[in-house]
Parts: structure tokens; C-alpha cells; sequence
């Protein structure tokens, strides 16, 4: 008998569940899993709400609440959704779980010993106004791809390019409105092309996936893998 672990990507705590997220991560993994449960294959669906990260702040900070009061609140309606539609995890867990912190902390520490993980300086935007550091959701802008306006300091949603917030074009503070200034400061930045070649190997043993998804990841292979900064200035 095979062994199969199922996951689905983790919702962020921020807001409710509408039918885009269920048609588009949730429902087929949830077909695939019954699907081998009928035919007794040993089968784990593993899922979970994200209570972590810019998304949380942005929206707490939007609604004057604190983190926690917004992840408890959209952690238990994502929950409750789940079940009314009957999607059947082994396991819907939330990101606050101390078991998380452990495993977390024990990979960044594995990678950081390995030497996947490095310490670089970098220019990050920083708003006078707030008097802060704007980690790269805090800023939106122009496009430099494909002049979407609505372009944010990661990626773009129009075209999906991954992007540096400071190439955005107009750039702007996401909580004033006003125009950031890039800053020197330092950050935790995990390797990625190390992976390059590994990647690219492991992606050609994959020709059965879709072509849409397989031309997505080609391309950013493509363009070369880059060291991306894990960490950002926040509280929570």
C-alpha cells in the first residue's frame, strides 16, 4: 500500500473563505483524497489557517485590532466554512500552535547550519510618515512588467511576475499613502538558485503536470533563482 500526504495551501487568517479559494486549492484536493480513501489507500489531508505574516498586520491594522484578535476571529470562521462544505481534513491546524514554532525554528536552524540561510544587507523601503520600515505588502505600485497599477512589493497578481518592491514604479505606502524612500538595513535571506540545478532536475521528472503550471515554474527557473529575503520588521 502507497502513503500519500495531501495538503492544500494554507488560508491566511485575514478574512473569510469565498468560493474561489474552495474551487481552486480545496475542493480537487478533496475529490483526490476521497478518491483514495475509496480505493484504502493510507491517506493524510493536512491543512491549516496562516496567523502569520503582513497579510495579519495589515488587516488588523486596518480594522484597529491586535493580530491575535483577528487570526482567533478568521480562524474559526475559515474553520466553520470548511466543515459546512464537508471538506474532509485529517487535521486543520492554525500556524500559533507551539509545535509549529518548534518545527519552524528547528528547518531555519538546519538550513541556517548547512549555509542555505545568509545574513545581507539590503535597501528596503521606508515610510517617513510611519516612521517605519515597509515590509514588501506594506508597499504597492506600478508594475515594472506589465504596468498593472495594483502591483504589489512581492509579486504582481496580473501578470505573476515576482517582483522587488523596489522596482515598483510609483510606489507607494500601503497604510498613508505617501512616497517611500529606500533605506540600508539587514535581513535573512534564504538561497534559492543553491537550488537551481536540483530544481530544474526535479521539475523535468514532473512532464504529467499541467502545461500552465509547468510554463509558470519554467519560467521563473528561467529567469534564475535569486536569494530571497525570509524575515521582516514586525511585531507579530
Amino acid at each position: 500500500m502507497s502513503r500519500y500526504l495531501v495538503t492544500s495551501a494554507l488560508p491566511y487568517a485575514n478574512g473569510p473563505s469565498h468560493l474561489g479559494h474552495l474551487a481552486g486549492a480545496y475542493l480537487p484536493a478533496d475529490i483526490y483524497v476521497r478518491f483514495l480513501r475509496m480505493c484504502d489507500e493510507d491517506v493524510v489531508y493536512i491543512c491549516g489557517s496562516d496567523e502569520h505574516g503582513v497579510p495579519i498586520t495589515i488587516k488588523a491594522e486596518q480594522m484597529g485590532k491586535t493580530p491575535r484578535e483577528i487570526v482567533d476571529r478568521y480562524h474559526e470562521i475559515i474553520r466553520t466554512d470548511f466543515e459546512r462544505f464537508g471538506i474532509s481534513f485529517d487535521n486543520f491546524s492554525r500556524t500559533e500552535n507551539p509545535e509549529h514554532y518548534k518545527f519552524t525554528q528547528d528547518v531555519f536552524l538546519r538550513l541556517l547550519e548547512k549555509g542555505y540561510i545568509v545574513e545581507k544587507s539590503m535597501k528596503q523601503f521606508y515610510c517617513d510618515k510611519c516612521n517605519r520600515f515597509l515590509p514588501d505588502r506594506y508597499v504597492g505600485g506600478t508594475c515594472p512588467e506589465c504596468n498593472s497599477e495594483s502591483a504589489r512589493g512581492d509579486q504582481c497578481e496580473d501578470c505573476g511576475s515576482w517582483l522587488d518592491a523596489l522596482d515598483l514604479l510609483k510606489p507607494v505606502c500601503e497604510i498613508c499613502g505617501s512616497t517611500p524612500v529606500p533605506r540600508e538595513t539587514t535581513h535573512w535571506f534564504l538561497r534559492l538558485n543553491a537550488f537551481q540545478e536540483w530544481l530544474e532536475e526535479w521539475l523535468g521528472s514532473h512532464e504529467d503536470w499541467k502545461n500552465n503550471v509547468l510554463n509558470y515554474c519554467r519560467g521563473w527557473l528561467k529567469d534564475g533563482l535569486r536569494e530571497r529575503a525570509i524575515t521582516r520588521y514586525l511585531d507579530w
